[in-house]
């Protein structure tokens, strides 16, 4: 499971011309599943994502969570995070999961977000979506759970 994370101060999907989710301050996470994938996968992120201290305290520093400072969250399913663009010139999305499974594991891992008390607002799942952000700093990490060992990411 890969996840893109941005902090930022406002973001919102649209599908078709209407919003259907929007956040103020928060994390926006892209989020595609891989083949191979399990509900062990989507503990780690579940896990990971509400803890990471990379909201600004009062000296300036990352050292808040965005259960610390009551953010919200807005994931949006993303196959293209699997994608391979090592040959040629057109990505091979091999690795990701089908759609059944990955819609499966993406609302699995909102939910467990959510159980944390982080308010989860998601896309619709393989719909074309338009996602709007305002992104805080910026500030962007990229989490891997297949790069992760003893609970730490390489």
């Amino acid at each position: 499971m890969k996840a893109v994370l941005q902090r930022v101060r406002s973001a919102a999907v649209t599908v078709e011309g209407d919003t259907i989710a929007s956040i103020a301050q928060g994390l926006v996470v892209l989020l595609g599943v891989a083949k191979d994938d399990s509900e062990d996968d989507v503990s780690y992120m579940a896990d990971k994502i509400p803890q990471l201290r990379i909201f600004s305290d009062e000296a300036g520093k990352m050292n808040r969570s965005i259960t610390d400072v009551k953010g919200e969250l807005l994931m949006v399913s993303q196959f293209t995070l699997l994608g391979d663009t090592h040959r040629g010139r057109r990505p091979g999305f091999d690795a990701a999961a089908p759609p059944d499974v990955a819609q499966r594991l993406y609302e699995s891992a909102a939910h467990a977000i959510r159980e944390q008390g982080v308010q989860v607002q998601t896309g619709k799942f393989g719909a074309n979506m338009v996602v709007t952000l305002e992104n805080d700093g910026p500030v962007t990490f990229v989490l891997d759970s297949h790069r992760r060992q003893s609970g730490k990411i390489e």
